[in-house]
C-alpha cells in the first residue's frame, strides 16, 4: 500500500467529516428525509473531494519541496534559513505596534509583515551569500584555521563519464595539480555501469575500465572523490543533467566529450578539457631546433619517415625512410597546429 493511497483514505475521511459538519450547521429544514439526503450528499461529496485532492495537499507538495531541497546547494540553504530568521526577528519588533491598530488591521498586518520580512530576509541572504561569506570568514579565524560555512565553487568539479573512462584524470590528480573535490553524480555512475554491462565487448571493456579508474581515484587521489546523489528531475540525458547540475552548483565540468564541451561553454559553464590540457603541456619545439628521434615507420609521401616525441607528437621527417628503426638528428622546418593536435615537419640535420 503506497503512502499516497493512505493519504487519499485519510483525506476522504477528513473531508467526509467536514461535509457532515457543513450539513449540520446549514440544516434549516425540519423534514427528516430531506435532512438525511442533504447529510448523505455532503458526506459523499466531501469524501470524493478528499479522495481526489488529498495528494495535492500532502504528498505532492512534500515531494516537490524534497526535490528542490536536494537540488539546492547547502550554502544557499543555510543562507536562506539565516535570512528567514533575521526577517522574522525584525517583524517581531513590529508586532506590538501593529497589533494595537483597530480591527481587522490589528489581526492581519502582523501576519502580512512576518511573511514579507521573512521572504525579504531569505531572498537577500541567498542572493548575497558570497558577499556575506567573504565578510564573515575573516572574523571566524580561530588559531589559524578558518571556519568556512560555504565551499567555494572552484573547490569542486564534476566528472563526466568520458573523462573517467579516459583515465588520465587519475594521473593528474595523483600529481597534485588538481586540488578540487571531484564529484561524480550518481547518474554518471549509473551510465558507467550501463556501459560495463553492454553486450558489445568494446563498450563493456570501456565501462569496466571506467569503474576501475573511479576506484583508483578513490584510493590514490590526493583530493577527495565524492559520489553524490544530486539529480535533476525531469531530465533524461546524462549530459543535460550534468550541465544543469554544474549551473546550479556553479562549478566546472571535467570532460573529454567535444559536444558536451561545446554545449557547456555556450551556456557559460567552465569546462576543464583533458585534451586541451595535454596539448598545452606538450614540449615546445621551434623551427630550426635540432632534436634526436627514432624513425619508426614510413610516411605517406615518397621517402618520408615518421617519428614521435614522448608526448605523442608526430614528426614527419623528409628523406627519413632510409633511416628506419634508427635514431637520427633532425632539424625542425615547420610546426603545424591542427584540431587533431600538433605536427612537426623536419629534415635530416646537415642536409
Amino acid at each position: 500500500m503506497s503512502v499516497e493511497f493512505v493519504f487519499r483514505l485519510v483525506g476522504m475521511v477528513v473531508f467526509a467529516i467536514i461535509g457532515m459538519q457543513i450539513a449540520t450547521f446549514s440544516h434549516y429544514s425540519t423534514n427528516a428525509p430531506e435532512s438525511a439526503r442533504l447529510l448523505i450528499t455532503l458526506i459523499l461529496s466531501g469524501a470524493a473531494i478528499g479522495l481526489l485532492v488529498a495528494p495535492y495537499l500532502t504528498t505532492r507538495p512534500f515531494n516537490f519541496i524534497r526535490v528542490r531541497l536536494r537540488q539546492l546547494p547547502i550554502s544557499s540553504l543555510i543562507s536562506g534559513v539565516f535570512g528567514l530568521a533575521i526577517g522574522l526577528g525584525i517583524s517581531a519588533f513590529l508586532y506590538a505596534p501593529l497589533s494595537a491598530l483597530p480591527k481587522p488591521y490589528g489581526y492581519v498586518l502582523p501576519m502580512i509583515t512576518s511573511v514579507i520580512f521573512g521572504y525579504i530576509g531569505a531572498a537577500v541572504l541567498v542572493m548575497r551569500q558570497n558577499d556575506v561569506a567573504n565578510f564573515i570568514k575573516p572574523r571566524l579565524t580561530l588559531g589559524g584555521s578558518l571556519l568556512d560555512f560555504k565551499q567555494k565553487s572552484e573547490d569542486k568539479v564534476l566528472l563526466d563519464t568520458s573523462v573517467i573512462i579516459d583515465g588520465r584524470i587519475a594521473d593528474i590528480s595523483r600529481t597534485g595539480f588538481l586540488r578540487s573535490v571531484m564529484m561524480v553524480p550518481h547518474f554518471v555512475l549509473a551510465e558507467l555501469q550501463y556501459i560495463a554491462d553492454s553486450p558489445d565487448s568494446i563498450r563493456r571493456a570501456r565501462g569496466r575500465r571506467g569503474l576501475e579508474i573511479l576506484k583508483q581515484l578513490q584510493q590514490e587521489s590526493r583530493c577527495p572523490v565524492q559520489i553524490t546523489d544530486l539529480d535533476i528531475e525531469g531530465v533524461k540525458g546524462a549530459d543535460e543533467k550534468l550541465v544543469m547540475l554544474a549551473r546550479q552548483l556553479d562549478c566546472p565540468i571535467v570532460t573529454n566529450d567535444f559536444n558536451l564541451n561545446s554545449v557547456a561553454k555556450l551556456q557559460g559553464i567552465a569546462v576543464l578539457n583533458i585534451n586541451e590540457l595535454a596539448n598545452a603541456v606538450k614540449t615546445v619545439i621551434l623551427p630550426s631546433e635540432t632534436i634526436n628521434v627514432r624513425i619508426i615507420q614510413e610516411g605517406k609521401e615518397y621517402n618520408q619517415g615518421i617519428a614521435y616525441l614522448n608526448d605523442g607528437t608526430m614528426i614527419v621527417v623528409e628523406s627519413g625512410k632510409k633511416f628506419m628503426d634508427n635514431y637520427v638528428e633532425v632539424e625542425v622546418t615547420k610546426v603545424l597546429q591542427t584540431t587533431a593536435g600538433r605536427m612537426i615537419f623536419a629534415k635530416i640535420n646537415g642536409k
